[in-house]
């Protein structure tokens, strides 16, 4: 299969400052639906419990913004997105990222849609993953790098490598939803601790 060809790191954004966390949060807010993932840095030792996330992601049609947890400045920023039930975070995976957002944030996500959800609906494994998500929409091979998977996510300097594999993990989740074309009102919209609702079946590839 062909690659699928992601975000460059140029419309990759990374806020350091409150100004900077502000300008992404009203821009994030306005798009209305986006890319949703986190990253945390993994754990290697029996018995070791992850402190993560260190990162969010937010992907919009045509750029991402990341948010580092170790910056506390973005932290009102990252609470006021997570609850605005009237932004669509979409993903893959969502309910676990949801348990550790709340372990780590003390906020209960909202106005999310995890899309392992949309495609069990309509005959498909409950864990499908992005990697066969946009095998199976886009006929095209998203790769992943365990390397990069693997790597240190608290890290205070992410890698380029690091800005490319997490931006576009949850960009492609975007570009799924937005090729699957289903309306808004129909989408399996949750908030985290509560029930998934149902949701019509969709069929990839249309």
């Amino acid at each position: 299969m062909e690659p699928f060809v992601g975000l460059p790191l140029e419309r990759i954004h990374v806020p350091q400052s409150r100004e900077a966390f502000a300008a992404a949060t009203a821009e994030i807010k306005a798009a209305g639906i986006v890319g949703f993932d986190t990253e945390s840095k993994p754990t290697f030792a029996v018995g070791e419990v992850s402190d993560g996330p260190h990162l969010l992601q937010f992907a919009l049609h045509d750029k991402a913004y990341l948010f580092q947890i170790h910056l506390a400045a973005g932290h009102p920023f990252l609470a006021e997105l997570l609850q605005a039930e009237q932004l669509i975070k979409v993903g893959f995976d969502l309910k676990s990222d949801g348990k550790h957002i709340h372990a780590k944030l003390g906020v209960y996500p909202a106005g999310l849609v995890d899309m392992n959800t949309v495609f069990s609906m309509n005959g498909y494994q409950k864990h499908i993953g992005v990697r066969v998500a946009v095998g199976l929409v886009f006929g095209q091979r998203f790769s992943k790098s365990r390397k990069v998977t693997t790597s240190n996510w608290s890290q205070q300097q992410l890698t380029p490598q690091q800005l490319l594999y997490a931006a576009n993990d949850a960009w492609a989740a975007l570009k799924v939803l937005e090729t699957l074309d289903i309306p808004r009102d129909d989408l399996p919209v949750y908030k985290f601790g509560a029930v998934a609702p149902t949701a019509p079946g969709v069929t990839a590839g249309q």
